[in-house]
């Protein structure tokens, strides 16, 4: 019986431990996004995570006479892209992302996370 109950608690560890990594460190997709920067800040109680919001251009709303913009939200694991791109608010960047299932705390509020910069440029 004790043997059992080892098993059954190790099959359901390694379970937990398989699920969190396929939640969480999966990358499900990657893609590139442009649009003009609206900002990035540090923020966080416990974990100091740095955040964006990039506006993309183009309108379109799902009712007529409306207007919607897109934003395109994400966070950034890497200080020295951070920094980078706090240096450059407000003009047209193009920016790699990886895209995950989940987001954990320690490495933002977005499952979108920028890892690189292709391109920056002067707003129009």
């Amino acid at each position: 019986m004790k043997k059992f109950l080892a098993y059954t608690i190790l099959v359901i560890l390694v379970g937990l431990v398989l699920f969190f990594i396929a939640r969480y460190y999966f990358v499900f997709g990657e893609g590139v996004k442009a649009g003009q920067l609206n900002y990035v800040v540090r923020k966080g109680y416990i974990f100091k995570t740095y955040e964006g919001k990039l506006i993309q251009s183009g309108f379109r709303a799902t009712t007529p006479g409306a207007v919607q913009s897109y934003e395109f939200e994400f966070s950034i694991e890497n200080e020295r892209i951070a920094d980078s791109l706090m240096r450059n608010s407000g003009k047209e960047v193009e920016l790699h992302y990886k895209e995950y299932l989940g987001s954990v705390p320690w490495r933002g509020y977005s499952e979108f996370i920028v890892d690189s910069i292709i391109s920056i440029s002067n707003a129009k």
